[in-house]
């Protein structure tokens, strides 16, 4: 058994399945798992998605990138894109990553406040980090276990585990909502149970819980300038007195890919700067 770094973190020749591939963060993920030799099934649906995947088909090659383009919240159109994977792919590596971050999930807006927190809002963030995930491990996970291995990769946060600090959002326009952090913790739930149950047939699932990472370059729901008092507020805030920047979960998720951590199962692994901590 080799113990070289080249060996244990490798995923050359395994295919992954990445939610939300055209996202902020599920851009950068994907490119971490093509450049690293990984076969990529990303899925989306939004324009920026189609394009962003283009790109990854001419640089990568057409072999190496297998879209599918759905929309998540059709629930038969989701599984049976799904259950189309399973026929034709053997996918090493699962990660849950979609949610939908806009005012439809509470970002920003008055419904997503906890006074104010509307059906619709609370359904949606469940519907992402719970519903959405559960789908894919039911039939993704199935199709691993039933071979005996495979990777489940949850994208979770770090309000998974802590609340927000309403001294950061005095005097902004920012909301983070309440609907947000509970279906965050519920993924946390699932990953927990997914391990807990399929371990002894050679699946593991873990979860990644990022911290602050801004946003400045797509002018999203938490986009903001770098001398914005918000982002300030973020830095002060965190241990190593930053935001995070993409590319700094690419790292989390090789490992959590390959056979470097193929004794960790049911783990949520921090990516926050410290945030947790204080």
């Amino acid at each position: 058994m080799s113990l070289k770094s080249s060996e244990l973190f490798s995923i050359e020749g395994k295919t992954a399945l990445l939610t939300g591939a055209g996202g902020f963060l599920g851009r950068t993920m994907a490119r971490a798992l093509l450049e690293n030799g990984a076969r990529l099934i990303a899925l989306g649906r939004s324009e920026r998605f189609m394009d962003e995947t283009a790109k990854w088909t001419d640089e990568f090659g057409a072999e190496w990138v297998h879209v599918v383009r759905v929309d998540m919240y059709e629930n038969e159109q989701l599984e049976n894109a799904l259950r189309g994977v399973v026929k034709s792919e053997r996918v090493d590596i699962l990660v849950n990553n979609a949610h939908e971050l806009n005012e439809n999930t509470g970002f920003n807006v008055s419904e997503g406040s906890l006074e104010k927190g509307s059906f619709d809002v609370w359904m949606r963030n469940l519907t992402g980090s719970v519903c959405w995930p559960a789908i894919t491990t039911k039939i993704i996970g199935t199709d691993m276990k039933s071979r005996g291995k495979g990777s489940i990769i949850n994208i979770s946060s770090m309000y998974a585990l802590v609340a927000p600090s309403p001294l950061l959002y005095e005097e902004t326009e920012f909301i983070n909502p309440p609907a947000y952090s509970a279906a965050k913790a519920g993924m946390l739930a699932l990953t927990r149970y997914t391990a807990s149950f399929w371990g002894r047939y050679g699946v593991r699932a873990n979860a990644m819980l990022p911290g602050p990472f801004s946003n400045t370059e797509d002018n999203g729901p938490n986009s903001v300038g770098d001398d914005d008092p918000f982002l300030r507020r973020l830095h002060d805030r965190t241990c190593l007195g930053r935001t995070g920047g993409a590319k700094e979960l690419a790292g989390p998720l090789i490992f959590l890919s390959s056979d470097a951590s193929s004794y960790m199962t049911g783990h949520a692994l921090t990516v926050d700067g410290g945030w947790t901590i204080i």
